[in-house]
Order: C-alpha cells, then sequence, then structure tokens
C-alpha cells in the first residue's frame, strides 16, 4: 500500500497529508488527555495501540487460573507463595505465626504437582525444604495446622537432588575477588555489535550465559520469560527480520535470542509490566556473561506494533499472551566492524539525590 501511495501521489502531498494527521493526533491528545476517562475512550475509539496488550492480559490471567488445576512443568502461584515464605522466614523480627491467609492453597499447589512427574524438580525441591521450615518454625494456627497436617501425611519428595533449598545468612554467599575497575571494564566492553564474522554460535556457550542470566532478580522469583533461541542464520534472519530497527545488517546475523514475556504468570492487570521488568534484568546478565564467553550481543528493540507482533508471533508460534520483549543478536564480532559511540547521559542528568 505504501509502495501504490508513493507511486500515484506527489511527495508534496504525501508530506502534508502527514503533517495533518500528525497535527489532528496532537489535537486529539491534548482534548483526551484531561482524564483517565477520556484517556480510556480516545484509546477505544481513536487509536489501537493497545489493542493486544488488552487480549494478552486478559487471556494470560485465564491461562493463570486454568493452570492452577493443570500444572505444567512449573507453576507461577508455588513460585510466588514459595518466596513469599522465603521472606517471612528471614524477617526481623519474624513472628510466631504468618502467612496464614495463603498457606493452604500453597500446600495445594505443592500436592498437585507433587502428582505430576513432568514437574520441574528443582522447584519442586525447594518448595518442599521451605515448606518444611516453615512449618518447623511457624506456631499453630486455625490456617497453619491443618495445611500442615495435609503436607505432613504427604509422600516424602524423594528425587537425587541436594536439600537444604532455604534460606541463608549474608554471610554465606560466595566471595568475589572481582574489582570495580574490572567489572567497569567488562561493561565498557560489552558494545552493540550489529557485524559478525560467518561462524557458528556454540549451543553451549549460550546454554551458559543464560544459567548466568537467570540468577538475575525477579519479582517473587516467578521469571516470566523465556530465551528462545534461533541458532541458524536463516532462522536468525527471519526473526531479525520481523524487527523495525534491523535493516541493512539483518542478513549478517548468525544467531538471535528472543525474550518472550509471559502474562500467564499473573493473575492481575497490575502486574503486567513485570515481563518486561524481570525479563530486562535477565537480558543484561545474559549479554554481559556472552561478552565473558567471547562472545559479542546486540539488544534491538522491539516496539509495540501489531503487524510485527503478529509475524514474530508466527515465527516463533507464540501463545497470544507471550509477548516478545527484545531480541539480542549474538555471534564472534567481525574486528573491521563499526561500533557506535553512544555517548551517555551526564552523571548530574541521571542521578537524583533527594535525601
Amino acid at each position: 500500500m505504501k509502495r501504490v501511495v508513493k507511486t500515484f501521489f506527489p511527495r508534496v502531498l504525501i508530506r502534508f497529508v502527514k503533517a495533518t494527521i500528525a497535527r489532528l493526533k496532537l489535537l486529539l491528545m491534548l482534548v483526551f488527555s484531561r482524564n483517565g476517562f477520556l484517556a480510556s475512550l480516545y484509546y477505544a475509539l481513536a487509536s489501537r495501540q493497545f489493542y493486544r496488550e488488552h487480549r494478552a492480559v486478559l487471556l494470560g490471567s485465564l491461562a493463570y487460573h486454568r493452570a492452577l488445576t493443570y500444572i505444567a512443568n512449573s507453576s507461577a502461584l508455588l513460585r510466588r507463595n514459595i518466596h513469599r515464605l522465603e521472606k517471612g522466614l528471614i524477617m526481623r523480627p519474624r513472628r510466631d505465626v504468618f502467612a496464614e491467609h495463603y498457606i493452604a492453597e500453597t500446600v495445594d499447589c505443592y500436592l498437585n504437582a507433587q502428582q505430576n512427574p513432568t514437574f520441574c524438580q528443582n522447584e519442586l525441591v525447594w518448595a518442599r525444604d521451605v515448606l518444611s521450615e516453615y512449618f518447623r518454625v511457624c506456631g499453630p494456627s486455625a490456617m497453619v495446622s491443618p495445611a500442615k497436617a495435609r503436607f505432613t501425611a504427604a509422600p516424602v519428595v524423594t528425587v537425587a537432588l541436594p536439600s537444604g533449598k532455604v534460606p541463608y545468612a549474608h554471610h554465606n554467599v560466595p566471595d568475589t575477588n572481582i574489582s570495580y575497575t574490572e567489572l567497569l571494564q567488562l561493561f565498557t566492553r560489552r558494545r552493540s555489535v550489529r557485524w559478525y564474522q560467518p561462524r557458528p554460535v556454540p549451543m553451549p556457550l549460550l546454554i551458559q550465559a543464560m544459567q548466568a542470566a537467570k540468577l538475575a532478580p525477579s519479582a517473587c522469583n516467578r521469571q516470566p520469560f523465556q530465551f528462545y533461541v534461533a541458532n541458524s542464520p536463516a532462522k536468525a534472519v527471519a526473526v531479525a527480520s520481523c524487527a523495525m530497527g534491523t535493516v541493512g545488517f539483518a542478513e549478517n546475523l548468525p544467531c538471535v535470542v528472543t525474550l518472550v514475556g509471559d502474562l500467564s504468570c499473573y493473575p492481575e492487570e497490575r502486574d503486567r509490566h513485570v515481563i518486561y521488568i524481570d525479563a530486562a534484568l535477565a537480558a543484561m546478565q545474559f549479554m554481559l556473561a556472552l561478552e565473558t564467553l567471547g562472545l559479542s550481543s546486540c539488544p534491538i528493540n522491539w516496539p509495540d506494533s501489531e503487524p510485527n507482533e503478529r509475524q514474530l508471533s508466527k515465527v516463533l508460534a507464540l501463545q497470544y499472551f507471550q509477548r516478545p520483549v527484545m531480541l539480542i543478536a549474538v555471534g564472534y564480532a567481525l574486528a573491521e566492524g563499526g561500533i557506535p559511540y553512544s555517548e551517555k547521559k551526564a552523571d548530574a542528568i541521571l542521578f537524583k539525590d533527594i535525601s
């Protein structure tokens, strides 16, 4: 359509129409931004920019509730509640009785997960250990005692994995000899690289980087994301071509990783933004880990554009409630390839002392 318009209409007219539409849009924004109701009306009648997000959030919530009955290999509810129990266990001072309003559903979810042979064993052992510690220290109550009885009566989880997955004191964290200067050198070395050698990217290195990335903080430890790896030139180009900012260099990318957020990890609309926060935290650790393994990377912005999202969802076979957060190109940097200087903002602009 754009090609047809450019062919049959003069550029002056096209620019005039675009400028008129932009002015009209600005006028509508001035009117409809006066309050929340008018803003909602604007996006219901004049813009479909949030169309996919609205439906994705609803479908994600439905999928979350279905997963409470049909638990797959992981459970967002179990992960969240076990993490909440851990926070209760480390509270100073710790209450004698806590977590009463969610301990019953936590035990129910744990027992349900226990019945599924495909459920992640690491997650199951973590849940078992934290629940055991919780019932050991928590006093009796009308809510806690029945849950404890059901947990104690359940078959013991016996897997060939180490136990002891419970909160620990800070003095037990691993020591490190990495200095600030060395860390800053790594940060300075990590640049957005767009030109790569025609070399395959070893999958074991990608897995190593992902293992480092998954240690990133995550709200209630739900980790609502997955790494979709296109590790062949043809597939990488197919994925990269779905983005808007890859014109001119997409064809030389040997590998593209897509971080995909999962809205089925949340029952409430208020948490819809967490997939972007958590995936971004993991993405940064992923790229830094790649750098230590001799691989370069380039984060590729993923704007909320319906045609592009529909195209990428088809390539990756995503559910509607799965949202691409960003694409990351990976490969061995071409030594002669250029890198933008990208001057960063001044400290005074970024740092605001409000004490």
